[in-house]
């Protein structure tokens, strides 16, 4: 093993365990629709960072031809999900990614974005309870410090669409849908220290 590659594989053993995966989204537009029959659709479309590489990178510490093969990597890790229908790499250490699935809930249980171990957001229903729970990982005060040390940051908007009875929520705001018991619980991202959105949906 290369000293380059030591580093690398040094800074990724230190980073991992802290910011409990490697994906972080930095600007996107996401939508998670819920229907009150439980069915679902969740559209994920922005900018993700795979953050050891952003880091390796900003480090100087991999040649042209490492950060080829990192990036590769990371691509095929998002296609191999169905769901993902655009993965392209575009600066250093970003990717462009648009993923989106659909289904019905009840029978799923649980979907996330983009997998269990990287799950920037996550849909889960439980049976015995009847809820359904959207939330997105939140990041804790000294991991954001740390992301934001490397220069990385986190904008954007997810929007909730349901007609079903939500019985808690910390959205920004809420507005009408396109039906008349619809609603869209919207939160506005403005950084990476904005806490991570969640809402409870009741099933009837």
């Amino acid at each position: 093993m290369g000293l380059r590659s030591a580093i690398v594989l040094l800074v990724a053993i230190v980073l991992l365990p802290a910011l409990a995966g490697c994906y972080l989204p930095v600007r996107f537009d996401a939508e998670v629709e819920i229907t009150r029959r439980g069915y679902y659709e969740i559209i994920f479309d922005g900018y993700v960072s795979e953050v050891v590489l952003f880091d390796a990178l900003r480090r100087r510490t991999l040649s042209p031809g490492e950060e080829q093969e990192r990036a590769d990597n990371v691509i095929r890790d998002f296609r191999r999900d169905s769901a993902t229908l655009e993965a392209r790499y575009v600066k250093p250490g970003i990717f462009k990614i648009n993923w989106r699935k659909s289904g019905d809930l009840l029978r799923a249980r649980m979907i996330t974005f983009f997998r269990r171990n990287e799950n920037m957001l996550i849909v889960k229903y439980v049976k015995t309870s009847r809820l359904i729970t959207v939330q997105a990982t939140p990041i804790a005060e000294e991991n954001a410090r740390r992301l934001a040390e490397m220069g990385l940051g986190m904008q954007g908007q997810l929007r909730v669409k349901t007609d079903a009875k939500v019985v808690d929520h910390n959205a920004g705001r809420v507005v009408d849908g396109a039906t008349q018991n619809q609603k869209i619980y919207v939160w506005d991202i403005v950084d990476i220290t904005a806490p991570a959105p969640n809402i409870v949906i009741a099933l009837r």
